[in-house]
């Protein structure tokens, strides 16, 4: 039997993750982990090949939580027919200064819940690793009796 588990190199991961618009990040609050969805782009530099991750946020724990501690992690997933894919990202998030936010001005990344988020957080990626998984998932060929 072939493998159904494939690994995706680094571009593959960043491909993916260019073609999503939705991930959840985990973070750090005093002494709980806490996982939220956020809708994000991806931000490429081309000159110096840089990527990183930004979202919007409001002010709230989200936001208090990166700046207490960078440390976070980053999941975007796909789930098409009888395939899934997966994408993990380690890095270290911080709110950008008003000099830099207007990165997020070039990018597809706009608020999808109609609240004011005028804070623009990036995830510096310091590792990614990404899956595809062949999905069996008997229960949808069984004929009902």
């Amino acid at each position: 039997m072939d493998d159904p588990t494939t690994r995706m190199d680094t571009e593959e991961c960043w491909d993916f993750l260019r073609r999503q618009e939705l991930g959840r990040m985990a973070y750090h609050l005093l002494d709980e982990v806490h996982l939220v969805p956020v809708n994000y782009a991806v931000d490429h530099d081309p000159v110096t090949d840089r990527r990183s991750i930004l979202f919007r946020t409001a002010e709230g724990s989200k936001l208090l939580g990166v700046v207490m501690n960078a440390d976070v992690a980053f999941e975007a997933d796909e789930l098409v027919d009888e395939v899934a894919a997966s994408v993990i990202v380690r890095g270290r998030a911080r709110l950008l200064d008003e000099h830099e936010e207007h990165r997020a001005d070039n990018l597809p990344l706009r608020p999808w819940v109609p609240t004011l988020k005028y804070n623009v957080v990036e995830i510096d990626v310091t590792d990614i690793s990404g899956r595809r998984f062949e999905l069996a998932r008997p229960w949808l060929h069984m004929i009902p009796e």
